[in-house]
């Protein structure tokens, strides 16, 4: 656990508060919130308090370096996967989750889902919490033995300096659509917000990048290690994919061998998240043939093409959430379904409305 908070509500006795001013917030209205709670030292940019205080230029700049000194030797010990992407993140992030601790590497989990290790720990708020709970999860982590750790990457935790402090040994790109552009504006912007997590590689890194992908050029970064997949020429290539009610089978080359994969998960979107975790085992040196044996085993987290009888319909349940999704979705379920397909749908109203009118016309 660490020892520092920006947050009043989640001091501990005994440990700093740091007072951050942001747009929408200045943390200085909950110093003596913090104080209340147990806050033993204030780190502020202005006031007089009742605990010992240091006035600082940038109480942000404060923090992060505090972070970075006090808690990256320990970080730096680890594993840190990032996997960021409109699509498939969480899919994919808790897809490796499981196949590295099938395989006996403990690994963590942070994401849409939740904190796990061996089993869920808690939720979350976000998908990428602010950067004091990410070093409290990832030293909680760290302090049981895990060695790695696989976190979804938001673009606004990017573009809001949220891992301004932590370097990765592995990023993953999944896909770009249309989405958050209430906050981004443009495509452009939103790819741009993204493309910051594959500048934050460790020296030996590496990035795994969906070459199908049309945004794909923000991401094969000219001095990056860079590592493709897809349908396309890439250096795993997918040469054949079919889909069958319990799953699917695909074949895919990588250095001239060709390997057979079969999966729980259905449609060509789920090869593309299955194919992301082959890559990226691969990479990790990993042998083919075990990975293999640990693909058929592999489960969706709940809530993703999450399949339920009744009766004799098949409800079919998934999180898709912008017009991309929304599409994938219905079209791999018409592809395995007979009969009247429905669909049930609704799109939150204080993100991204443009969206809205482009699911609509797909279902």
């Amino acid at each position: 656990m660490i020892n520092i908070q920006s947050d009043s509500r989640k001091i501990k006795p005994g440990n700093t508060f740091v007072a951050i001013q942001c747009e929408v917030n200045d943390g200085h209205q909950y110093i003596e919130s913090a104080i209340k709670n147990g806050a033993t030292k204030i780190i502020a940019e202005k006031g007089n308090y009742s605990v010992p205080t240091e006035i600082v230029e940038n109480s942000r700049e404060y923090l992060e370096k505090y972070l970075e000194k006090n808690y990256n030797p320990y970080l730096d010990e680890m594993n840190l996967i990032g996997i960021t992407g409109t699509n498939g993140k969480t899919t994919t992030a808790y897809l490796v989750y499981q196949a590295l601790n099938q395989m006996g590497m403990k690994t963590g989990y942070i994401g849409t889902i939740g904190f796990y290790l061996e089993e869920k720990v808690c939720s979350l708020p976000n998908t990428s919490v602010d950067i004091c709970d990410t070093y409290d999860l990832l030293m909680q982590a760290y302090d049981k033995g895990y060695k790695t750790v696989v976190m979804e990457i938001s673009s606004h935790a990017l573009a809001n300096g949220r891992l301004k402090t932590l370097s990765f040994n592995y990023t993953v790109f999944t896909n770009l659509t249309q989405d958050h552009l209430d906050y981004h504006k443009t495509m452009g912007n939103y790819a741009l917000a993204k493309q910051k997590l594959f500048r934050k590689l460790k020296s030996n890194g590496k990035c795994i990048i969906n070459i199908d992908d049309k945004y794909a050029e923000y991401f094969l970064l000219k001095n990056n290690n860079n590592i493709t997949y897809g349908f396309n020429d890439a250096n795993y290539q997918i040469t054949k994919y079919e889909m069958v009610a319990s799953g699917s089978t695909f074949t895919f080359m990588h250095k001239k061998q060709e390997h057979l994969i079969q999966t729980k998960l259905l449609g060509r979107y789920n090869v593309y998240n299955i194919l992301a975790v082959i890559t990226l085992l691969s990479e990790m040196n990993i042998e083919m043939e075990e990975i293999t044996k640990v693909i058929p085993t592999l489960d969706a987290p709940a809530g993703r093409m999450e399949f339920i009888p009744y009766k004799d319909n098949t409800i079919v349940i998934d999180y898709a959430h912008t017009p991309d999704a929304i599409e994938k979705v219905i079209t791999t379920v018409k592809e395995v379904m007979k009969g009247k397909v429905y669909v049930v749908f609704g799109c939150t109203g204080d993100r991204d409305r443009i969206k809205r009118p482009m699911m609509t016309e797909l279902v």
